[in-house]
């Protein structure tokens, strides 16, 4: 859109653009570019007019936007990236074009999630106007001897992004979740689909939700959960920013995939629930009694080895069990 093309010539000039250099560069009319900038001004952005000087972008509006995300973007990524005000789930509509033939690398963004989903069938909370809730569509063309290890190197991508866009640091939960001041910020579920005749996986959908300017949490989940604004002074932070460090992150872990060292190194930089007391639940029997222990490390695998109670040792993976921590959350 003509909106977006402009936005992304004003947002980087440091002083006033003329009408006449933007519809130059864009090669449209300058009544084109007036009604460009009356739409993204429509959109919250403070744009000031001068005349003989042209327009200065003065302030962004917190928005998602394809126009606002792509700003941060190479050229050749953005036709890939799709951004919605609403949707169920920014899981459920990558399936879809999945299933119609998107490439590897499409990704889904959206605003507000009326069906966010987490793991084991459960919802995540997608207010709008707050979170970045963010699909990527990744064709490993591989089995699952590697994929089981997907999402702890997707748990480090999102790290990474929100360093890289912030400059703010985050633990690990084994096995993927993203944690401040031991508070949960994200949550990270993987889906795929498997080619039938061959037994590869034909499609991961990575789904990534971060809390990221919450104020608050309903009361149920506000001993486990945090935003990124609550643990930095209640500052509010550009999510269009963080959702395209996502990308680019993401974007990244494909490249190296399925072999290199920097995720597990980062991995066990950033776990915190090595050296933690830990409760282990068999999958899908959470209410059933767990086992009490100690985690003592993350193997090459990124399976989690626990010395139990009654003095057992054994490797626990993401697939099998679940963990919790035995004096909270972590």
């Amino acid at each position: 859109m003509l909106k977006d093309d402009v936005l992304n010539i004003i947002y980087w000039e440091e002083d006033f653009i003329s009408g006449e250099a933007i519809s130059r560069k864009l090669g449209v009319s300058r009544a084109a570019v007036n009604s460009a900038v009356k739409a993204l001004r429509d959109e919250g952005y403070e744009i000031t007019s001068s005349t003989n000087k042209g327009y200065l972008l003065t302030k962004s509006p917190d928005i998602l936007t394809k126009g606002s995300v792509s700003v941060f973007l190479p050229d050749a990524v953005i036709p890939d990236v799709h951004v919605f005000d609403s949707v169920d789930s920014t899981n459920n509509v990558l399936k879809d074009m999945a299933r119609n033939g998107a490439p590897s690398g499409t990704v889904v963004i959206a605003d507000h999630q009326t069906g966010g989903k987490g793991r084991r069938g459960r919802s995540f909370s997608s207010p709008k106007g707050v979170g970045v809730y963010l699909s990527y569509l990744f064709k490993p063309e591989s089995g699952f001897d590697k994929i089981s290890n997907l999402t702890s190197w997707t748990a480090i991508a999102v790290s990474d992004a929100i360093y890289n866009a912030y400059g703010i640091y985050s633990q690990v939960k084994w096995v993927n979740d993203l944690l401040m001041n031991r508070k949960k910020i994200c949550g990270i579920l993987t889906e795929v689909t498997v080619e039938a005749e061959s037994g590869l996986i034909d499609n991961c959908i990575i789904g990534i939700g971060i809390n990221v300017n919450e104020t608050s949490f309903p009361a149920e989940l506000s001993e486990i959960a945090t935003s990124i604004s609550l643990e930095n002074g209640g500052k509010t932070f550009d999510r269009s920013k963080l959702a395209a460090e996502l990308i680019r992150s993401m974007g990244d872990l494909v490249y190296r995939w399925p072999d290199d060292e920097y995720y597990l190194n980062r991995y066990r930089k950033s776990n915190v629930t090595v050296g933690s007391k830990i409760v282990a639940y068999p999958q899908l029997a959470e209410n059933s009694e767990g086992r009490s222990g100690t985690a003592i490390d993350i193997n090459e695998d990124f399976s989690l080895k626990v010395k139990f109670d009654d003095g057992s040792i054994a490797d626990l993976r993401s697939g099998e069990v679940s963990v919790r921590g035995l004096y909270g959350y972590t």
